[in-house]
């Protein structure tokens, strides 16, 4: 099969499938002491991407739309540091389940990792927050830092737990079809290109990441929100389980069905 698609020196998606599945089977076995700091650099990379996203929103000169794609692009920072400089970040991988599917990851495995980096991401999302407090960065602005990150985590806590649930199921759709792409490439500046515009299109969308909702509701009570420990799980798990639908089975197991289902069969004859 030729490594090249269209002309251009990305791979084709036949080869991003296998290229994604292999990766999924050395991620689902890292050693745990391992797989737990990359997974809180991951969090705390998100949680820079929400911070940037949170000082473009402070700024209401912006119109909606504006404010909102400008968002989504300063939000891109997050994936951007997890796939150039290496993190393991729970939604994007949720494309493990092709290695699962092909039955080279067990379930015990999948899901043990999965476990452990959505708790590594939430460390590593809580941490940056805490940082972030004692910095005084939310003073910003004259306090419009601040009061738009607390603006944003009460949104989410009020999220009805069905309305969650699908923004988290649209976000990781978007998520893993930005890292799917940024297999493709070759280059950072090709991962960059491929990771910016799902990216940008999720946030400004206004989808649920879960890793980032780490970073934005501990924030928000740090500066005082009263947020209800009742609404936060409630939106955590609804986002969480959204993320897993959207990953696993609409890109990761679609893609799976379409290119690994079947093992190649011998060239045929012209």
């Amino acid at each position: 099969m030729p490594d090249t698609v269209f002309g251009s020196d990305a791979y084709a998606p036949a080869q991003i499938a296998q290229r994604v599945s292999d990766v999924g089977v050395r991620k689902a076995r890292l050693p745990p002491l391992t797989l737990a700091l990359l997974g809180a650099l991951a969090g705390a990379f998100i949680g820079l991407g929400a911070l940037m996203f949170t000082l473009v929103a402070s700024d209401a000169s912006l119109g909606f739309a504006a404010q909102r794609l400008v968002g989504g692009l300063a939000f891109s920072l997050g994936l951007l540091l997890v796939s150039v400089a290496g993190a393991e970040l729970f939604t994007g991988n949720n494309l493990i389940a092709m290695a699962w599917a092909g039955g080279h990851v067990r379930s015990g495995e999948l899901l043990r990792h999965w476990a452990l980096v959505c708790v590594a991401n939430a460390v590593g999302a809580v941490g940056l927050a805490l940082l972030v407090w004692l910095s005084g960065h939310a003073a910003m602005h004259g306090g419009a830092v601040g009061r738009a990150a607390v603006a944003i985590a009460t949104v989410k806590a009020e999220l009805p737990w069905a309305e969650a649930f699908f923004r988290g199921v649209l976000c990781n759709v978007l998520v893993c079809m930005a890292v799917w792409m940024a297999f493709a490439g070759r280059s950072v500046a090709d991962k960059a290109v491929a990771i910016v515009f799902p990216v940008t299109a999720f946030v400004a969308a206004g989808f649920e990441h879960s890793v980032a909702n780490f970073y934005f509701f501990p924030l928000a009570m740090l500066l005082g929100a009263p947020l209800a420990a009742g609404d936060v799980l409630a939106n955590l798990v609804a986002v969480i389980a959204g993320n897993l639908v959207g990953g696993s089975v609409l890109v990761a197991l679609v893609y799976w069905a379409i290119y690994l289902r079947v093992p190649p069969g011998p060239p045929t004859a012209p």
